[in-house]
């Protein structure tokens, strides 16, 4: 705001108390600046005060020059007492008008920082404080606006002036106030500029750990102009929103902001991006829009995305499927242009520069969004029927499903490059493996041949900071333990070597030497895949090698030994039962790696599930039958040649 504006009660105050200065300067037409540095250089308040009158007349904020002669005439002192004076602080003549007073200090005060070496002096940072102790005394008024300047432009002049606003507890002001704020206004935007650069200057745990009940007020007030607004400052929101909810510690926002019961922000953030995301807008801005899209959904929920906005302050509803068919095919042309671009830099660009290997990193940190929003929808289209009714229609279920299918035939064709350059190693190509992975557990026929061309390299693929394969293995599990269901998909687990590999992710689930957290669901699946090639080896003629029955009998046993679930025991002695059948009790006690006591556990865990079946059938039990059955079938095959397990399960 210039400083001609200045209200017209404030200049008739200070035309009373300085009348006599004011009517000499009234014989000139226009006062010039000399006029005006001389009463500023003056001795009594009135010819100071009568300086920044005349200042208001004719020096437009703009005008560099004038300001830093008009400051250097009028003296940080002057300044600093009229502001103090204008909050009941100070002292200046006339001191009654403290309300005219403060508008006037704020005013030149934003005005004088205009220039960037005033607004980075240690004066003007050294009024911080002061500028947000009053600005909660004057919501409402026009000062306020240049509070918000002054802020703004001292912040983002003077080195630690982030620093000093923060410590001044500058976030709880800034926090109460926006919401009131008028939309789309320059005060709405000053105020997104603070909080850009506050997260920029200062360590974004400090800000987000310290004042996360205000940063989630302030990510909904954000949101509502993201929504609203249709100029330059949407985009602004945009970019702030992406920064604030793209740091690693918004943990503590994300729990804030889901405990905001009855505020439209989640409403607001999809109208936002669904216009993004259907407009003609640079790529980039478009990947800003999926990051708050991933990001709402990790608060929501995928239902999120085919929620039905009724908001009284947007004029046109957004169709309930519209931000849905948005994201996904905007994730599916970042999923196709990303890794585009990483198999040209990863195979073909120069690889003698930084500059490529910060691209390549970049570029997954990217695809990998991209690849978690495939995700989400794949998870939320398989639920589509369950949750959420008939708001998605046959014809457009159907194009989804055929969009996600050239969607995974572009990360399987991704993968062949990688397997036919040798590539096993990076975050990309697991990341590659987990989206496969989410959409074959749907739909494990998906892809059919192609998948199983590449079964064995994607078994092999390990993260960038792993040893040995596991997380890829782990991904695949729902599918392999899918396809293992019938002849022909056993057939293709062998050939691959794939058996192996569950049988070793197994043992790093359950055994004692793996050190790997692994979750029940992928422990039982693994566990029913082994189950489903074991149960066909005579169709198949498939005979588990010695070395991975006996490191899995021990993991086994290692499980379930001392367990008292008795679906642990059960589907450990299954699993035991039918390895049994490859050997006995002499050849096991002859193996270097094996010894009693590992036989010993074994014996006991059978011989608890031998005895579950004497028992009286509790719910349990009945639900083990199918388990069970494969226990007592294989014990009556092979009990013979286990002598002393045959005496424990009939002394039990």
């Amino acid at each position: 705001m210039h400083l001609s504006s200045v209200t017209p009660q404030l200049k008739q105050l200070i035309n009373l108390q300085a009348s006599e200065y004011i009517m000499e300067q009234q014989q000139q037409q226009t006062p010039s600046l000399d006029d005006c540095l001389k009463l500023l250089k003056g001795e009594r308040d009135e010819q100071r005060l009568a300086g920044l009158l005349l200042v208001t007349k004719f020096c437009n904020g703009d005008d560099l020059g004038s300001l830093r002669k008009v400051y250097n005439a009028v003296g940080a002192h002057f300044l600093d007492r009229l502001l103090r004076t204008g909050m009941g602080k100070g002292s200046v003549s006339g001191g009654d008008n403290r309300d005219m007073y403060l508008q006037l200090s704020v005013t030149v005060l934003a005005a004088f920082c205009r220039v960037p070496d005033i607004a980075a002096s240690k004066e003007m940072v050294l009024k911080i404080p002061l500028i947000l102790e009053i600005m909660p005394e004057v919501s409402g008024s026009p000062v306020l606006e240049e509070c918000y300047e002054f802020l703004y432009l001292v912040i983002t002049s003077y080195e630690d002036g982030a620093t000093v606003f923060y410590e001044s507890g500058g976030m709880k002001v800034l926090a109460s106030q926006m919401s009131s704020l008028p939309d789309g206004s320059h005060m709405m935007e000053l105020a997104m500029k603070i909080i850009q650069s506050i997260l920029s200057r200062l360590s974004q745990d400090v800000v987000t750990n310290t004042y996360v009940s205000e940063l989630s007020m302030m990510v909904a007030t954000v949101a509502r102009q993201f929504a609203l607004l249709h100029n330059s400052l949407k985009f602004e929101a945009l970019h702030l929103l992406s920064e604030i909810i793209s740091s690693k510690y918004s943990k503590p926002l994300c729990d804030a902001l889901c405990a905001m019961v009855g505020n439209n922000w989640p409403d607001h953030m999809r109208a936002g991006i669904a216009a993004i995301l259907q407009n003609r807008v640079e790529p980039a801005e478009k990947l800003h829009a999926l990051i708050l899209a991933e990001f709402v959904m990790s608060i929501m929920g995928e239902g999120w995305l085919l929620g039905q906005s009724n908001l009284p302050d947007l004029p046109n509803s957004i169709p309930a499927d519209r931000c849905f068919l948005l994201v996904l095919e905007s994730a599916r042309v970042e999923v196709a242009v990303l890794l585009n671009d990483l198999a040209y830099l990863k195979y073909e660009a120069s690889k003698d520069t930084s500059t490529t290997a910060e691209t390549i990193l970049l570029k997954q940190r990217n695809v990998a969004i991209a690849f978690s929003l495939v995700e989400r929808i794949i998870k939320l289209t398989s639920t589509m029927d369950e949750v959420e009714g008939s708001i998605i229609g046959e014809r457009t279920l159907i194009k989804v499903i055929n969009g996600l299918n050239e969607t995974i035939n572009v990360v399987l064709e991704y993968l062949q490059d990688a397997k036919e350059h040798g590539q096993k190693k990076g975050n990309d190509l697991l990341a590659s493996v987990r989206v496969v992975g989410s959409y074959l557990a749907e739909t494990p026929n998906a892809c059919k041949e192609k998948v199983r061309e590449l079964l064995d390299y994607m078994l092999t693929i390990e993260g960038e900071d792993e040893p040995s394969p596991f997380h890829s293995i782990s991904f695949l599990l729902p599918m392999m333990c899918q396809i293992t269901m019938d002849i022909e998909g056993c057939e293709a687990l062998i050939s691959s070597g794939g058996y192996k590999a569950v049988a070793e992710c197994l043992i790093k689930f359950i055994g004692p030497s793996g050190n790997v957290d692994g979750d029940d669901s992928c422990t039982y699946l693994a566990c029913d895949t082994i189950l489903n090639l074991l149960l066909k080896k005579e169709q198949m003629r498939f005979r588990m090698d010695e070395s991975t029955f006996i490191d899995l009998l021990k993991a086994l046993g290692y499980w379930a030994g001392n367990a008292n679930d008795l679906s642990v025991i059960i589907m450990a002695s299954s699993i035991c039962a039918l390895i049994f059948d490859y050997t006995s009790e002499e050849t096991l006690l002859n193996h270097p790696n094996f010894d009693n006591s590992s036989l010993h556990i074994l014996y006991k865990i059978i011989a608890r599930s031998l005895a579950s079946c004497k028992q009286d059938m509790s719910d349990m039990v009945r639900e083990e039958t199918d388990l069970l059955e494969i226990v007592t079938s294989g014990f009556s095959r092979w009990a013979n040649r286990f002598p002393r397990l045959r005496e424990a399960a009939e002394s039990t």
